[in-house]
């Protein structure tokens, strides 16, 4: 009778298990399909768009425009030789949809700053009407073939900033990630305009107030096929 009682309890045990694991399963998947969909109230935040990249596919800028849009950053150009393909495309199509654009470069911290510059003003025009340049701060040294210090990648980011500048016109917006801000403290180092990003909470990594954040990474949308990164401005 002990023994029965015993895997009766063990049994019941292994149910409740079961329940609560479904049970948690269910919640992150509605989390996950509730976060798809939300942005930041537009009360709060007026001025809102989208970051779009060649591996974001074909987008409709008019029907982006639809849904609250006010600007749209474009990739313009990667290290020293990529350049996105679809960027002048994407640049004529959002303009004649009536949003403001301004394009991104995604630094390298393997090469050089001469190279990187020379790559963003082959692809991005000089014009006053862009707005600010940001420079993507995402890739580290791991992935580099030789060596590269950490004083050598802020170097050539500063370097970098400062050309992207001549050519601009205007003061550069930095877009580091968590983990490149972590290991080499551009926003600590240079005052500049910042992007961050945080899924649905304000993200608090750089030590300083954003002006750009990234709020859903996946935001879904008629807009695209393929789920676009929404950010708001800084009111």
């Amino acid at each position: 009778m002990a023994k029965r009682k015993k895997k009766g309890r063990s049994g019941l045990f292994l149910k409740l298990l079961l329940l609560a694991g479904l049970i948690g399963a269910g919640y992150w998947l509605y989390a996950e399909y509730e976060q798809r969909g939300w942005r930041p109230d537009e009360t709060a935040y007026p001025d809102q768009g989208a970051f779009v990249g060649e591996n974001d596919g074909a987008i409709d800028f008019e029907v982006l425009k639809g849904l609250g849009a006010s600007f749209v950053y474009l990739e313009a150009s990667r290290g020293a030789r990529g350049k996105d393909a679809n960027f002048s495309r994407n640049l004529a199509s959002a303009r004649k949809a009536g949003l403001q654009v301004g394009a991104v470069h995604l630094f390298d911290p393997c090469e050089t700053a001469d190279g990187q510059s020379a790559n963003y003003v082959t692809i991005v025009p000089r014009d006053a009407d862009l707005l600010p340049a940001a420079i993507k701060l995402t890739r580290t040294t791991d992935e580099c073939f030789e060596r590269v210090s950490d004083a050598a990648v802020q170097s050539e980011l500063l370097t970098l900033v400062n050309q992207i500048e001549a050519h601009t016109g205007a003061p550069v917006v930095l877009a580091p990630s968590e983990e490149f801000e972590d290991l080499y403290r551009p926003a600590r180092r240079l005052e500049r305009a910042l992007w961050l990003t945080g899924d649905v909470e304000e993200p608090l990594y750089a030590g300083r107030p954003w002006t750009v954040w990234t709020a859903n990474s996946a935001y879904d949308s008629a807009a695209a096929e393929k789920p676009l990164r929404w950010l708001v401005v800084r009111p």
